[in-house]
């Protein structure tokens, strides 16, 4: 019979009513709720920990990984946290004090202190025989980080290079190359999933200012973040602000919270789109047929601009592109944005054409080619004025790029109107 896996298990379960979770997690064995417990989500955990006894509640978070519990704890209630960190150990009241000293964000908060230390000066038989009386998993003795007698970090070795040493009395130090990749505590989270992407790394030592090891993110560790960060910068770019519970158990009242605030914004600024057209009347009055382009053109403006803001926001977020790529990019975005317009005009001056014959098709030609043009070059330029600013480039969501088009398209589209068509008679 095939067992099922803890992960598995954790998924059947947030599946069920809340009542029956309860139920069914008291059911299972001590150790299996355990691991049971570290895949849940933190809004599943937080109602199985109110339904139990503070002897299982303690039991369960002493069980997670320092960074798990650190981050779980962090979520809770005060006087809860009060409640169970008066009964954890001593250690592990040390780590989720040490892990939540660093800020939100930051490589500290979620990095492992239990890691795996050897020192230069040791013989590779002698660090053979510490390693087999350690209790760790398999996952830490995969990289063994090598210290000198201050802690700091001297390199990194897979435990291979020490298995297959041909000299057990050799030491440490003549396997080393120096070449360890490394991370200090306070950079960004982001920057930790760069750097482990680029290097193919399994795991990645932590260090404080000093070069001190203090921990270290595994690759397991990175998968959260980055899902952590693609979905916070999607949620940015639909402009409705980071989400970060489950949308199916969110109340209507939270959701409405949560995107009010931009579309509200976004209300302001179409209403200066309204007064640009407002500033054309005479126009529109004397050639009506303008009006069954303009929800198009401002349409493609915005489009065009929104394309663009999503290619360079993503291509920052993974350092495809950076900000002194700009000026290399612009020039090729101008290329392809006038290409595109260009096939778009004319593709809608045979209708022109046929609304107002060929003033009204040279208005809308020239309109879709410099709207598509501008608009692409606000949705490319956007992301990166913003990182210049420090500002997270996925600010520059698809709805504000999109209003900041519509309102140049209409200026740009009843302007070259203005220049081309006669305002009298009306057509």
């Amino acid at each position: 019979m095939q067992l099922i896996e803890v992960q598995d298990t954790a998924e059947l379960l947030e599946g069920l009513a809340k009542a029956t979770q309860i139920l069914f997690f008291r059911t299972l064995p001590r150790k299996t709720a355990a691991a049971v417990f570290a895949y849940l989500s933190q809004p599943a955990k937080e109602d199985l920990i109110s339904h139990l006894s503070d002897e299982d509640s303690l039991h369960l978070v002493k069980s997670l990984e320092a960074d798990d519990r650190a981050a779980f704890l962090d979520e809770l209630p005060a006087e809860i946290v009060k409640t169970l960190t008066q009964k954890l150990p001593h250690e592990q009241l040390r780590e989720v004090q040490l892990l939540l000293g660093y800020p939100a964000d930051s490589v500290g908060r979620v990095m492992r202190p239990d890691y795996v230390a050897i020192h230069k000066d040791w013989t590779i038989k002698y660090a053979l025989d510490y390693l087999k009386k350690l209790n760790q998993d398999t996952t830490r003795l995969n990289t063994l980080f090598v210290l000198d007698e201050d802690n700091i970090l001297l390199d990194a070795l897979h435990i291979r290079k020490l298995a297959l040493a041909l000299d057990p009395n050799a030491t440490i130090a003549d396997l080393m190359d120096h070449k360890v990749i490394f991370i200090e505590a306070t950079e960004n989270q982001e920057k930790a999933v760069e750097m482990m992407q680029h290097y193919d790394l399994n795991s990645l030592p932590v260090v404080d200012i000093d070069g001190e090891l203090v921990g270290m993110v595994t690759v397991d560790d990175i998968l959260d973040i980055a899902e952590a960060e693609t979905t916070k910068d999607f949620h940015k770019m639909g402009s409705v602000g980071v989400i970060n519970f489950n949308i199916s158990e969110a109340s209507p009242v939270l959701l409405y919270r949560k995107r009010i605030g931009w579309l509200l914004l976004l209300v302001f600024v179409n209403i200066f789109a309204g007064l640009a057209i407002a500033t054309f009347e005479d126009t529109i009055a004397a050639v009506v047929a303008l009006v069954f382009f303009l929800p198009l053109i401002i349409g493609s403006s915005g489009n065009a601009g929104s394309q663009a803001s999503t290619l360079m926001v993503r291509s920052l977020a993974t350092g495809d592109v950076e900000l002194r790529d700009w000026g290399r990019l612009i020039l090729k975005e101008v290329s392809v944005a006038a290409a595109l317009g260009i096939t778009m005009g004319i593709a809608i001056a045979s209708i022109g054409y046929w609304r107002g014959g060929w003033d009204l098709a040279a208005v809308v030609a020239i309109s879709m080619v410099v709207v598509v043009i501008v608009g692409s070059l606000m949705g490319m330029s956007l992301p990166f004025l913003l990182s210049k600013l420090k500002i997270d480039p996925a600010t520059a969501s698809a709805p504000l790029i999109t209003s900041m088009a519509d309102i140049v398209g209409i200026l740009i589209y009843f302007s070259i109107a203005v220049a081309i068509l006669p305002t009298s008679p009306p057509i």
